[in-house]
């Protein structure tokens, strides 16, 4: 539902403010904030001709200008052609471990619209708002610009459950290019990630949300009992395994252990293989698992199968050549969802390689829950 006036028609649930309001309010007493974002490339940046023109930055700057007197610290932990699968198990390591006062969330234009991806959304959504800071939690939708798809019908009632605030680029730019008062071209080079000019706007429709909170601080608001969770929440807990958290038997495979040089130099910390033949063989304790692994931009690039439990009828083709033409992929493939948890073996074999390969095959990561 669309809230009416006096609030701002990108606010598409209102939530309640209670955190929103004490964390600002701390802001105006001086105190030291720390202002997350979780997300995808356009939390990353991605168009933007330079960090600092991100919507996210922006967000932050503009704290920072109304509450001078704080210290506001800036986390970005958005990473490119990344869902709430892979999320919910990074949460932790690329947000909340700078120990966050307000996180802004948004999967809205790489979760596809399912009863799935509302799970590991609400698996997200529990880690970040039971944090030990209590931070206050804000979901962005983001959204096709030609289109107008994105996953907000979803995430949106996962939020409004929780009392957290939604802000919508769906109901707010989005309409107002259908309207006529932008087009599309204006905002954004490729229908999803916005210009400096798009940034700009998706960052004023998240500020006047602020805007409406501090406008209001002084109204008493009662923080909601928390709720069981409203999926089936199998992905709460969800954990990644790479080569310095898990020990696989090789055979063929070698671990990578060269140092990541920055937070998006992601091919780091996992396995390689490069010839027919080549394994890596887990035992981990699970119900759900996603194999993460390289889609290369460089063809050829070998192929790789995955079986579980010995079963060869339902193994998953791991195909390393990506298709697209803008860059390495972080695919994630899901494997299993709820099934039976106990130690399950997971096999992984190299079927399709030359000695033309511009890359080898590499897996990144496993993510268990």
């Amino acid at each position: 539902m669309i809230l009416q006036e006096p609030y701002a028609k990108g606010i598409v649930n209102r939530g309640n403010w209670k955190r929103l309001k004490q964390c600002m309010v701390r802001a105006f007493r001086g105190e030291r904030i720390v202002v997350g974002f979780l997300g995808g490339s356009i939390t990353q940046g991605s168009l933007a001709t330079d960090e600092k023109r991100c919507y996210a930055y922006l967000v932050c700057q503009w704290l920072k200008e109304t509450f001078k007197q704080a210290d506001i610290g800036y986390v970005n932990g958005g990473i490119g052609g990344t869902s709430s699968l892979f999320g919910a198990a990074r949460a932790e390591a690329d947000v909340l471990e700078k120990q966050p006062d307000i996180v802004f969330v948004d999967f809205s234009v790489n979760d596809e619209a399912n009863g799935f991806f509302q799970e590991t959304f609400e698996g997200v959504i529990r880690k970040v708002y039971q944090w030990h800071t209590k931070p206050a939690v804000v979901v962005l939708n983001n959204v096709f610009y030609d289109t107008g798809a994105n996953a907000q019908e979803y995430h949106n009632p996962v939020a409004a459950h929780y009392g957290i605030p939604c802000v919508s680029m769906k109901e707010s730019i989005y309409a107002d290019i259908r309207a006529g008062r932008y087009q599309a071209q204006e905002l954004t080079p490729d229908n999803l990630h916005p210009n400096d000019r798009g940034h700009e706007l998706v960052a004023g429709e998240l500020i006047r949300l602020l805007e409406q909170v501090w406008e209001e601080r002084d109204q008493e608001e009662e923080e909601p009992a928390y709720p069981s969770p409203l999926t089936a929440n199998g992905y709460e807990h969800a954990m990644r395994y790479q080569n310095k958290n898990c020990m696989p038997r090789l055979s063929g495979f070698c671990a990578d252990h060269r140092e990541k040089e920055n937070k998006y130099d992601h091919f780091k910390g996992g396995w390689m293989g490069s010839k027919v033949g080549d394994q890596i063989v887990f035992h981990l304790e699970c119900s759900s698992l996603a194999v993460q692994y390289r889609k290369s931009v460089k063809h050829p690039t070998p192929v790789a199968r995955l079986v579980v439990d010995g079963d060869l009828k339902n193994a998953v083709l791991l195909d390393g050549n990506f298709e697209e033409t803008w860059g390495d992929c972080l695919y994630l493939q899901p494997v299993l969802h709820h099934a039976q948890t106990r130690d399950h073996e997971i096999l992984i074999e190299i079927i399709k390689a030359t000695d033309q390969d511009a890359e080898p095959f590499y897996l990144l990561s496993l993510i268990l829950a």
